[in-house]
């Protein structure tokens, strides 16, 4: 597989650095309202804007079945996250969203925070009658996700985080010093940019963009070590084995999670660990292959019975 990586003045930032890349309640009779105001019947993908916590959440709804929401990485679109979206959506509903800023969701006069966009997703998860819902997240996604489990569990039944780190230490040092040498000048280059002038609601807002993006990635420090230890959910964590994570954090992360024990002799845990072999931080979203089994049949397994 080609890497997708993006060079600008000698330091690579791209995707690598910042994505890569029960049923839902219905509106009448079986329809929803999509984004242009049109009526959609449950056969076609619906999409929709939520109205939470003062922001207009876009969203795209992909099969039937029980529900996945699918958070994708920092800069990306849900159109960019499309194909795994499409290969999930044969055995269950896939509902796709994209965070504030993110592609047709506006920015607002705030500063993004995941704390912030955690409570976003809570809310529209609520919104959409979807409780408690499996959550994927990659990146970005998956630090919203992690913490849309942490301070809403009531919403989430299964979690999944692709290429997440529970901390802010846990990037390799060069990945946190190429995310805050991120300019609006520079993203412009990036795969990224001509997905959101094609659907952003006010494309004049790149630059306030990028420059919250480079904050909440590079310039706020974070650790919630204690908080991922809390998680009762079954998690899966997937991470490529060239990731932008460092593999001491995420083996760390597992073991926080109650992984990481001799599944011979104690009962299996309720986290589990892949690893993509031979694949970068850009490229584990692009696994589509490997990721669509590993996360279905992980979704498709019962919930373990409370102690």
């Amino acid at each position: 597989m080609k890497r997708r990586t993006f060079v600008a003045g000698g330091t690579a930032t791209g995707m690598a650095l910042v994505s890569g890349a029960s049923g839902l309640a219905q509106e009448q009779a079986g329809t929803a309202t999509s984004a242009e105001g049109e009526t959609m019947t449950q056969t076609d993908v619906q999409s929709g804007y939520a109205p939470v916590n003062g922001l207009q959440m876009y969203y795209e709804i992909h099969g039937t079945g029980e529900p996945l929401v699918l958070l994708p990485g920092g800069f990306m679109t849900v159109a960019m996250l499309e194909p795994l979206v499409a290969e999930l959506a044969q055995t269950r509903q896939a509902i796709a969203v994209e965070l504030e800023g993110h592609g047709h969701t506006p920015i607002l006069d705030r500063p993004l925070r995941f704390e912030q966009m955690a409570d976003d997703v809570a809310a529209l998860i609520q919104h959409l009658g979807l409780a408690p819902a499996d959550l994927f997240g990659y990146s970005t996604g998956g630090e919203t996700a992690l913490q849309t489990a942490i301070r809403h569990p009531d919403v989430v039944r299964k979690l999944v985080l692709a290429s997440t780190s529970y901390a802010s230490d846990g990037w390799y040092p060069e990945i946190l010093t190429a995310m805050g040498s991120m300019t609006p000048e520079v993203m412009t280059q990036s795969p990224y940019y001509e997905p959101y002038l094609s659907v952003a609601p006010n494309p004049d807002d790149w630059p306030v963009f990028v420059d919250k993006m480079r904050v909440l990635l590079a310039e706020e420090p974070y650790d919630w070590a204690d908080d991922v230890a809390a998680i009762e959910m079954p998690t899966l964590l997937i991470f490529g084995d060239a990731d932008s994570v460092r593999p001491e954090h995420i083996v760390e992360m597992f073991r926080l999670l109650g992984g990481g024990v001799p599944g011979d002799v104690v009962p299996l845990p309720t986290a589990q660990l892949a690893i993509l072999p031979r694949t970068a931080h850009s490229e584990v979203w692009l696994r589509i292959d490997w990721l669509a089994p590993v996360i279905t049949e992980f979704l498709d397994e019962p919930m373990p019975e409370a102690e």
